[in-house]
């Protein structure tokens, strides 16, 4: 690859002017927010956006009619404003359907939704495929509605249109291809998911100006029927996958959690572990379960991609999670440009860490004769031969570079150039297992 690795700060600050200008957007699974967010992320990327007609069958789902809303409120008996969608879109349940009436408290409670455990905040509800309606708000304001009749208003459609998915596909040196996922589906919720968002369009960015051994293919979708979707639509075309990440909550302080396939031993199962512990950061490594985000639906039995999914915190394991907590606040510049770094990390490994075939098994090579052994010589030199040695000796099409690596001792890189200079002598050649 050759590509600038750094990470400027420059990028930094670039993502987060993005976070901002996408947090004030009305997200669901379907619906203009989404539209609007991906033309956002266009700006970065050339992003392709396709829309799925409602009522389309994916698999055992149906596309669902598509979600807009203009205006909401609840007036209290004195005709004050006491909940406002335009002050924050997380007081409106997702996909509230159309109201508009008088009620008395009793009849208006069980469509209030608070946090008891944490009344300063608003919590993030949703009823996609029910049809109802809610309204969300801190507990203490909750606790303190007085008696009387509420006038209730939702200027919302629920009618056939479209669910919208962007994606970008960078070309490498094969057409097997490394999936990169990331929902599109929240509101106004920054580490969730807005941070997968950002980062995920930064790192194709930067791929796009990198010299790939595997094609990248970025998806942005709502999550679940956005991912079910995508697969319904592109299911000829799924044995070119060869690995990917579900990459998501990466704008938190909070320690990565990497969540393996479902099959636990793929590459990308090994790619990942090895980058976080390389950089010395604290990490989880956790088991394939069918629950979470989209790793579920790419780990599928029918489906069985190798994807795994990397966060900085696992879904509803941090306080802010699903409510008004997860700002702008609870995102830090240098937390998105450490996962951009990761994320950038591992795709350097996973270009480089090939599998190899010894051209010439029997016994060690002469590499003097082909320049390849120095009679003196620096460290750098040294390491090189001993690199070398390791690749002749380890590589019988099973070992690839990174087992070799782990073996050996030896750096990555270090294996990695010799691996090239190796294959320009014809005493390696890349084994088709790929």
């Amino acid at each position: 690859m050759t590509a600038n690795t750094q990470n400027k700060p420059a990028t930094a600050d670039a993502m987060q002017a993005l976070m901002a200008e996408l947090f004030p957007i009305c997200r669901s699974i379907t619906g203009d927010g989404v539209r609007r967010s991906l033309s956002l992320l266009a700006d970065v990327i050339p992003l392709q956006i396709h829309e799925v007609p409602s009522g389309t069958a994916v698999f055992d789902w149906t596309v669902p009619n598509e979600w807009n809303v203009n205006e909401a409120w609840v007036k209290d008996p004195t005709g004050q404003k006491i909940i406002d969608f335009g002050e924050h879109n997380l007081h409106l349940m997702s996909y509230s359907e159309p109201l508009r009436e008088t009620m008395p408290l009793d009849a208006l409670k069980p469509h209030l939704y608070s946090l008891p455990e944490q009344p300063d905040l608003i919590p993030y509800r949703t009823s996609y495929y029910a049809r109802d309606w809610g309204f969300c708000l801190p507990h203490k304001q909750l606790e303190l509605l007085p008696d009387g009749d509420y006038d209730v208003f939702i200027d919302s459609t629920l009618e056939p249109g479209g669910l919208s998915y962007g994606e970008y596909l960078i070309p490498g040196e094969i057409e097997k291809e490394v999936l990169v996922f990331s929902h599109v589906c929240h509101p106004s919720l920054a580490n969730d998911n807005l941070s997968g968002l950002v980062v995920n369009s930064f790192l194709a960015q930067r791929l796009a100006d990198a010299d790939n051994y595997y094609t990248y293919r970025f998806v942005f979708a709502p999550g679940a029927i956005g991912s079910i979707t995508w697969l319904a639509m592109n299911e000829d075309m799924l044995h070119r996958v060869h690995c990917g990440l579900v990459s998501v909550l990466l704008g938190g302080d909070n320690r990565f959690t990497y969540k393996k396939s479902r099959a636990g031993n793929a590459e990308i199962d090994t790619v990942v572990p090895f980058v976080l512990e390389e950089n010395q950061q604290p990490h989880d490594v956790i088991d394939f379960e069918p629950y979470g985000y989209d790793e579920r639906q790419f780990g599928s039995p029918g489906i069985a991609l190798n994807v795994g999914r990397l966060t900085r915190a696992p879904n509803n394991e941090f306080p802010e999670y699903h409510s008004s907590a997860d700002n702008l606040a609870f995102v830090s510049k240098e937390s998105l440009a450490e996962s951009l770094a990761a994320l950038w990390r591992i795709s350097q490994v996973l270009d480089a860490n090939r599998t190899y075939n010894n051209l010439n098994p029997k016994c060690e090579p002469q590499l003097g004769r082909r320049g390849l052994y120095g009679s003196v010589g620096g460290e750098h030199i040294k390491s090189q031969e001993h690199a070398m040695l390791w690749l002749l000796n380890q590589s019988d099409g099973q070992n690839s570079i990174l087992d070799i690596a782990k073996t050996s001792g030896l750096p990555f890189d270090t294996l990695a150039e010799a691996a090239g200079r190796l294959v320009d002598a014809e005493l390696l050649a890349t084994a088709d297992n790929v």
